[in-house]
């Protein structure tokens, strides 16, 4: 097995909320320079940054995972990804067919910003991304293993927006291939207070919003070579990968 260092919680310029130095060109080469070998790119309610992220990512020998953070009706953000661009096209139509019809206000929330691999602004999107769907969070995690993909709720020891600070609990039959871990939170306070958590793969992650925060936080992936279908096994905690974190 090898190791490969992820931090598969990143934001680009799409996402509203971050800052406009979050281009493809500039998250690539910050996370090489930390020296991360895959990266997670997941705008609010978006996949239509991942493409760009990815071909600068394969030309430079970076793994990109494509995917989005979406936002449930009980506004709970989970991670999303997916093995190839049929499915992301697949996963992007059930974003448009739910996530509610709010303009974006530049003034309240920020710039929406798509761009080429040359930093080009090609589309400013105008619905709001940071808004919720109008579907419960049971129903997005079935569709994304619908489509084969990999459903991680966000951050869920933080206050707002996580799976515990809305829910309050970990449902039962909610089928999670990980969770992942507000770095700034007490892990061994989450632990005693939601002891089934010990049962699920934890993941680090830097949920960039800025562009130095990418690679500050991150996980050890133990698979045999770097793919798709190996990073889900380690999620899964499957035939000896795994994922190695320190909190």
């Amino acid at each position: 097995m090898k190791l490969y260092k992820a931090d598969l919680h990143i934001h680009t310029i799409l996402s509203p909320c971050s800052d406009l130095e979050m281009s493809p060109r500039n998250i690539i080469s910050k996370a090489i320079e930390r020296g991360i070998d895959i990266i997670g790119i997941s705008d609010h309610n978006s996949t239509l940054q991942c493409g760009v992220v990815k071909k600068i990512g394969q030309d430079r020998g970076l793994f990109v995972l494509c995917g989005a953070e979406v936002t449930s009706r009980e506004e709970v953000h989970s991670l999303a990804f997916f093995e190839n661009d049929e499915y992301l096209l697949e996963f992007q139509h059930f974003i448009d067919r739910h996530l509610a019809k709010i303009k974006n206000d530049i003034r309240l929330f920020g710039d929406q910003l798509l761009v080429d691999e040359n930093d080009v602004i090609l589309q400013e999107v105008d619905n709001l991304l940071s808004a919720s769907l109008d579907v419960g969070i049971d129903v997005i995690e079935k569709y994304i293993h619908q489509l084969n993909g990999v459903f991680i709720p966000s951050h869920i020891n933080r206050g707002r927006n996580s799976l515990l600070s809305q829910l309050a609990f970990i449902p039962e039959d909610l089928n999670a291939d990980a969770l992942e871990i507000d770095k700034k939170k007490s892990v061994q306070e989450l632990l005693e207070k939601h002891p089934q958590v010990k049962e699920y793969t934890l993941l680090k992650n830097s949920d960039s919003h800025q562009i130095d925060m990418v690679g500050k936080a991150f996980s050890e992936f133990s698979i045999n070579e770097l793919n798709f279908n190996e990073i889900r096994m380690a999620l899964r905690n499957e035939k000896g990968r795994k994922v190695i974190v320190e909190f």
